[in-house]
């Protein structure tokens, strides 16, 4: 555990999407061993109780369970977050962590979206839009949301958000990854204009070794498979990252005193692909406040999840 030195978080309940594996697993470890509650918010149980049982292992004070969530529909998050809000308990922080990366098929959500966009962003989108009156009434609360820096790549087609025209997976992944940031800066500005309270910025990883850069090239295959160019990154030294030094941006953005709203962590070191929490850059698209407002809007639409348009009531705090 060795790198960013996470402050103590003894108190504060925290729930982290994806938490069976990868940055996920990483981020709630190191949660956990700082002293918060977790939440490990997983589509499948079964793994997230393995995770549960793995961070046990190496923390054996650790303060958790495991929650079924399916980002990829709109029930499964509407399901989640109620169980949430009738146990009442204020919520601290949320780390929209879990994703799906470079789909070689256009596959869609149960609720007609394509998976990628669906999951990454309007499953975020939806379950954080739920959740608000519990962070509303919780301390300092944060909202860490996970993009990538093939954000650079994505544009926003509003004429063909589900990629239903043209289909390619790199495309529609950096479209998601860059919703994603476009909504933690907007949910930002929103919630200073309404008096929500909240904390939210954003987060990348680098290029940390996880099983993202293999589950979503293999769904439909029938067979785990890592696409061929990153097959070859691998074998540069230096290239890639372990994952406990890729949670480190997501770690800092959620826990640093340091930390500021509105704001994009990643890698220090050259690309940001390696190195320690720093502020990472933001492509031109990502700071269009325009395509941020219009993207708000449209994720209203699609999801149904309406945010308030004035101070939560006092009752929600």
């Amino acid at each position: 555990m060795s790198g960013y030195p996470v402050p103590d978080q003894s108190g504060r309940l925290a729930v982290v999407t994806g938490a069976n594996s990868g940055i996920g697993l990483e981020t709630a470890r190191r949660l956990a061993a700082a002293g918060a509650e977790l939440i490990l918010a997983v589509r499948n149980t079964g793994k997230g109780d393995t995770a549960a049982a793995d961070i046990r292992a190496t923390v054996p004070t650790a303060r958790l369970r495991v929650e079924e969530l399916d980002l990829s529909r709109l029930a499964s998050v509407a399901d989640f977050a109620r169980r949430l809000t009738t146990a009442g308990r204020p919520l601290d922080l949320l780390v929209n962590n879990a994703g799906v990366m470079a789909v070689p098929t256009r596959h869609t959500t149960a609720d007609g979206f394509e998976l990628q966009f669906g999951t990454n962003h309007l499953g975020h989108f939806a379950l954080t839009g739920h959740l608000l009156p519990l962070l509303a009434a919780g301390d300092h609360p944060r909202v860490v949301t996970l993009s990538s820096g093939t954000h650079h790549f994505g544009r926003i087609d509003f004429d063909d958000l589900q990629s239903e025209r043209r289909y390619r997976a790199q495309r529609a992944y950096a479209q998601s990854k860059l919703a994603t940031l476009l909504f933690a800066d907007e949910l930002q500005r929103r919630s200073d204009r309404h008096g929500w309270g909240l904390l939210s910025n954003s987060a990348h990883p680098g290029a940390a070794r996880t099983n993202l850069q293999s589950a979503g090239p293999s769904l439909g295959r029938g067979r785990t498979e890592t696409p061929f160019s990153i097959r070859l990154t691998m074998r540069i030294p230096g290239f890639w990252q372990d994952v406990d030094q890729g949670a480190l941006p997501t770690l800092y953005a959620a826990t640093s005193p340091d930390a500021t709203g509105g704001e994009y962590y990643g890698p220090d070191n050259v690309f940001g692909l390696t190195g320690h929490p720093a502020v990472a850059r933001k492509s031109r698209r990502a700071r269009d406040t325009a395509v941020g407002e219009r993207l708000w809007r449209e994720s209203e639409r699609l999801t149904g999840v309406s945010y308030p348009r004035s101070p939560l009531p006092l009752a929600a705090r």
